[in-house]
């Protein structure tokens, strides 16, 4: 085999959630890819329960958005009570800053990836999946990656060298078997059973995500999309799979969350444990370990499924970049340095999310979580505005830096009126603002040499009282943009394609290093 030669750009070992993700930004940009999945057909059960605005905006930038939400359901609230009937906390979710979509959807798993897969076709020319086939071998050298793989059917063998490949096969994933990756943390002993249902009539608050808090028994009780329902219950020590295998079993434990044969049919269950695990590096070489491959987390903050997609798109750009020739390599590296915080919190929020379910914080601690009376109450970590603690940025990072920090999407107009989002003025590449100026201004030569090379566009935000200027103009229809510019004293800002600030004028607008 020529290794000089390549056949595509990008090989995706894994066509789960991340996977598609990965295939949605590449094809986005243009980038040729071929993935690979052992499977024919799609998953049937629902493992994930939810996304929220961050990931919407990711969908949005491939124009995946609308078709998702057709098949979501806005979440309500949070709440955690007792079997006695006690709230011991609510949640309920602020609008979001980032776009049109709520803070929170319910979805239902399978009907989202083939809403994805359907939107994949548009890519067609430049991503290439092959199903029914499983990768038997992955050999990489200086320039690029030789992956091997057997169509099932046949038997038939295949070679196909890549400049990089992407692992998206899962918890168990062989390829980081293969590159001698470890696994570090704990799998927690405890069995759990999932029970997915059919609804059949509507009973009191149903809408609300409900965990019943219990020492021995906490529940997660959750409605999905598309008239799904979901109980996911924890066995104790001396129970086993044996003892509800039924559904005459199974209907033991949700009789006593008061859900009968009236309300739903159940159609599947199945075993799983929770896992706290992650990769010791996300990167080896040309390959990258995404989602489940690199990261495990419990499921309680809802956001497992959910980082596998934000590592697809923090990594599509990049590689665009790398592959157009824009950037060099070594950007790669910041994958796992933006990346491995966020899931790390992410991680941490779900184990104290857990705690509350499994009863395990004292009324004290219960009570330090809430706020005075007279004070509104702290915004959620769970509900943060997304920000970077490290990677590919210019100044510092913190609270009180713009940078790093996720730019909120308000309407706005365009310089001709026309009223929309704030991505579709942006596009999906490189853009500089400047609080009614042109950003352009306040470079130096060499500084707008650099952002010219990653074919930076620059626009002047204006608000609704200015006149514009001409082809550049962003209008703040209701200020949103310029307060939040002004709240930390930015003149100019420089946006990444996924819309976290790398730079701002207080501390330098030159492209990162």
């Amino acid at each position: 085999m020529n290794t000089s030669v390549f056949d595509t750009d990008v090989a995706i070992i894994g066509y789960g959630p991340s996977g598609l993700a990965a295939a949605l930004s590449l094809g986005s940009y243009g980038v040729r890819a071929i993935a690979f999945e052992r499977e024919a057909a799609i998953y049937p059960r629902a493992r994930a329960i939810t996304v929220n605005d961050w990931t919407m905006r990711c969908f949005q930038s491939v124009g995946m958005d609308q078709a998702l939400a057709k098949g979501m359901d806005k979440t309500a609230a949070l709440r955690w009570i007792t079997y006695d009937g006690k709230q011991l906390m609510r949640m309920d979710f602020p609008p979001s800053r980032l776009g049109e979509h709520p803070t929170s959807y319910a979805i239902y798993q399978p009907t989202m990836e083939e809403t994805l897969r359907k939107g994949m076709e548009r890519y067609n020319d430049q991503v290439q999946v092959r199903f029914s086939v499983e990768v038997t071998d992955l050999q990489q050298d200086a320039e690029g990656v030789t992956v091997t793989s057997k169509d099932l059917a046949s038997g038939k063998e295949t070679r196909i060298r890549a400049r990089y490949a992407l692992a998206c096969d899962g918890g168990s994933s062989r390829t980081r078997e293969r590159l001698g990756i470890r696994l570090i943390g704990e799998t927690v002993e405890t069995r759990w059973v999932v029970i997915d249902g059919k609804v059949k009539r509507w009973w009191p608050e149903r809408n609300i995500l409900t965990f019943w808090s219990d020492k021995k028994r906490p529940v997660v009780d959750v409605a999905l999309a598309h008239g799904n329902h979901r109980w996911e219950i924890p066995l104790e020590p001396h129970e086993s799979e044996k003892d509800f295998a039924t559904h005459a079993q199974l209907w033991q434990l949700l009789n006593k969350l008061g859900v009968t044969e009236d309300e739903i049919e159940i159609h599947q269950h199945a075993f799983y444990k929770h896992h706290i695990r992650h990769a010791e590096r996300w990167r080896d070489g040309r390959v990258f370990l995404l989602g489940d491959a690199g990261h495990l987390m419990p499921p309680w903050a809802g956001a497992g499924m959910q980082s596998g997609i934000r590592d697809a798109f923090n990594l599509g750009w990049k590689l665009h970049c790398v592959l157009k020739g824009q950037l060099p390599d070594s950007i790669l590296d910041s994958y796992e340095a933006e990346r491995a915080p966020n899931v790390a919190m992410y991680t941490a929020i779900a184990i104290e999310l857990g705690r509350i379910i499994k009863q395990e914080l004292s009324e004290e601690e219960l009570a330090a979580m809430a706020p005075p009376p007279d004070q509104p109450p702290p915004e959620p970590p769970l509900l943060a505005a997304p920000f970077l603690e490290a990677g590919w940025v210019r100044g510092p990072l913190g609270p009180d830096s713009i940078v790093g920090k996720m730019i909120p999407q308000p309407r706005v107009a365009d310089a001709q009126g026309k009223l929309c989002l704030l991505d579709e003025v942006l596009g999906n590449g490189f853009v500089l603002l400047g609080d009614g100026l042109d950003p352009a201004t306040l470079l130096s030569a060499e500084e707008k040499a650099q952002w010219d090379r990653l074919g930076a566009r620059y626009l002047t935000v204006l608000s609704v009282e200015q006149r514009g200027k001409g082809a550049d103009d962003i209008i703040d229809l209701n200020g949103t943009l310029l307060a939040w510019l002004r709240q930390f004293s930015a003149r100019a800002i420089a946006l990444r394609p996924d819309r976290f600030v790398a730079a701002t004028d207080a501390t330098g607008l030159a492209v990162p290093a």
